[in-house]
């Protein structure tokens, strides 16, 4: 199952704070979390400006602590099998993100460093952009008003998905 996702989070060059996470399955199904332990006094200027203002109230439920998003997030990525599982390979999680390297960290930190992710989910994050790329950059359409948000841009990384795969899938023919 791929999943498309995107995250907003606040950095300063060493460490990355993950605000939020938005996530849509190849089947429609659709997460979005955000994390009630980041730090807002530490966004920067362009974090306060495009993405705090795009959080709904703390009441909404998508607020969560980090635990709370981990545990929902891995059942939502592996519906039905407990955490420690075995699972073969094939049929774990495929991640997609647009430009993902630091996506894929503030992932992975869910469940603090690298050695705490859970072998049921992937060590690395496939590459929209190179995808696109790879596919003679086909015209996209304009990025969402809400962009930044990140299930909004988690959305429009399935759209760059489609569209890369059929502009690469016509290039073969």
């Amino acid at each position: 199952m791929r999943y498309f996702y995107d995250t907003e989070f606040i950095e300063d060059g060493r460490t990355i704070d993950l605000i939020s996470i938005g996530v849509v399955a190849e089947d429609g199904r659709e997460f979005y979390g955000i994390s009630s332990d980041f730090d807002a006094r530490r966004a920067g200027p362009w974090v306060r400006r495009n993405v705090l203002p795009q959080l709904p109230p703390r009441s909404d439920p998508a607020w969560m602590s980090r635990e709370t998003l981990r545990e929902r997030l891995f059942a939502f990525l592996l519906p039905g099998h407990p955490a420690g599982e075995w699972q073969p390979a094939a049929q774990r999680p495929e991640l997609w993100a647009w430009i993902g390297a630091y996506d894929h960290i503030a992932f992975a930190q869910l469940w603090g460093d690298m050695t705490g992710l859970p072998r049921e989910l992937p060590r690395f994050t496939r590459e929209l952009r190179q995808l696109w790329e790879d596919a003679g950059r086909p015209q996209l359409p304009e990025e969402p008003t809400n962009a930044h948000d990140a299930l909004a841009d988690a959305r429009f990384n399935v759209v760059k998905y489609r569209l890369s795969v059929q502009a690469r899938d016509a290039r073969r023919r």
